[in-house]
């Protein structure tokens, strides 16, 4: 790379980590040194891979140095790994001469880690040997709870109001009182009213399950 070119690249490299901080490892690749061993012109947060100023390679760069003289496409938003097992989310440009051949290569390295223990630590948390059980929604008022409760009962039952006999009738009255439902205001004429019975039927249900 000329003397203007890597002056811009690495002070594009010094910003863009200096934007997203600690975790951005931004490297510059000089690909004219002649020294495979030695193309790292600059880099910034060197500590992600472990590298500094005068290393290399990395198998990008050798890929480059292998087929110059080939078209060579930009690789973005692919992961690798270091040596210590950290992932990272990696892009890969190519500074190309006027006639398109790779003469230096840009690389970003975003140490992807601590998010991903911190996912690891958020799913064990929320997670639980329940977690295939519908979640309950939160009501939003007593009336569109009690409606939620009558339509658990309903699926408690397994079967439609309509073809519900006397036994199935008191399974979920019971549920629905087992689950609190008749301490809501009113909610004796509004399940009376869902499952088709009077109110005197509805308590004789609640005391002995056998009398209408």
């Amino acid at each position: 790379m000329d003397d203007k070119t890597l002056d811009f690249v690495k002070r594009l490299a010094k910003a863009m980590a200096a934007q997203f901080g600690g975790n951005c490892e931004v490297v510059v690749h000089d690909l004219n040194t002649g020294d495979p061993e030695r193309t790292i012109a600059a880099i910034e947060n060197g500590h992600v891979s472990r590298r500094r100023v005068g290393d290399g390679s990395s198998p990008v760069v050798l890929e480059a140095l292998k087929h110059k003289g080939e078209h060579m496409e930009d690789e973005l938003g692919y992961h690798t790994k270091t040596g210590d097992g950290r992932t990272l989310r990696s892009s890969t440009v190519y500074i190309k001469d006027e006639n398109g051949v790779p003469e230096g290569i840009f690389s970003i390295n975003y140490d992807m880690t601590p998010f991903m223990m911190a996912r690891s630590a958020v799913d064990s948390f929320i997670a639980d040997d329940k977690d295939e059980r519908e979640a309950p929604q939160i009501p939003t008022s007593v009336n569109e709870l009690l409606d939620e409760l009558i339509e658990k009962s309903v699926r408690l039952v397994g079967k439609p109001v309509a073809m519900m006999n006397k036994e199935d009738k008191v399974r979920a009255i019971r549920y629905l009182n087992d689950a609190g439902a008749m301490l809501i205001t009113k909610s004796g004429d509004r399940i009376s009213s869902y499952f088709g019975i009077s109110k005197y039927t509805l308590y004789s249900y609640l005391d002995s399950g056998s009398k209408e």
